[in-house]
């Protein structure tokens, strides 16, 4: 087989919506399946996006291989601010952002964002495109719990409030963090920013099971946002093994 023949075989899926037209990098049964699954894996996502506009910034932290990125940024015109730390991720994320030519309208770093910043290790569950349940500093579940860990790969860690404390992002109007079980280091990271009046909504994967997330909710109505009950109860998951977990939108 020829080289140029069979680079063509690179597979990607196309995804339209409203007449926008959105096309991903599809490597692996993974990544295809979060193509395929892009408006019901979490519609509340979607919906919460959907409410965007082109004078919006979004800042995605655990933007995976950028399926919100891409859709905020076609379907909204907003810019992206997208945070990736996963090497295989990332990779995929920049060929996502490329094969929509959004490079004018998204930035993505190869940066986790925590309580602190420095050189540390990422703890990946799985070394395979478009996976998850990753995590910084130590290895952990989505949980919380030790977990085993397939593959340790370093990694630079920063926060929210340094970045835009020294002009590198934005405030962004939106957030969505989404770091299956680290949130709550994220928060703590931008406490700062998220005072911040321009900061309007933020989505926040909460695991209801833990303390620490808990404690996010009430900083959350501490700062003046207020989230909707029946979003919160159509969101958490009531079976399996994320059981209790679900987006919060919290907004001013």
């Amino acid at each position: 087989m020829e080289l140029e023949e069979y680079e063509r075989l690179a597979p990607h899926r196309t995804v339209e919506f409203r007449g926008a037209r959105m096309i991903f990098d599809t490597p692996n049964m993974g990544t295809l399946l979060r193509a395929e699954t892009l408006f019901f894996k979490e519609p509340d996502t979607i919906d919460w996006i959907s409410g965007f506009t082109a004078d919006d910034t979004l800042l995605d932290v655990g933007a995976n291989v950028g399926m919100y990125t891409i859709f905020a940024a076609c379907t909204r015109g907003s810019s992206v601010f997208a945070f990736e730390p996963e090497s295989q991720n990332y990779a995929i994320l920049n060929r996502n952002i490329h094969l929509n030519r959004l490079d004018d309208r998204v930035q993505a770093y190869c940066v986790a964002l925590s309580d602190e910043a420095g050189l540390d290790r990422l703890y990946l569950s799985r070394f395979v495109p478009g996976g998850s349940c990753h995590s910084l500093g130590q290895p952990l579940d989505h949980h919380n719990r030790p977990a085993a860990s397939s593959f340790v790969q370093g990694c630079m860690s920063s926060t929210i409030d340094a970045l835009v404390g020294r002009g590198a992002i934005p405030v962004p109007t939106q957030i969505k963090i989404d770091v299956d079980g680290l949130e709550h280091k994220i928060i703590a990271g931008a406490r700062t920013t998220l005072r911040d009046a321009r900061v309007r909504s933020v989505l926040v994967e909460i695991n209801t099971n833990l303390d620490e997330h808990w404690a996010i909710v009430d900083a959350f109505l501490d700062w003046g946002f207020d989230y909707s009950r029946e979003q919160v109860e159509r969101a958490v998951r009531t079976k399996g093994e994320s059981k209790g977990v679900g987006n919060y939108v919290f907004r001013r």
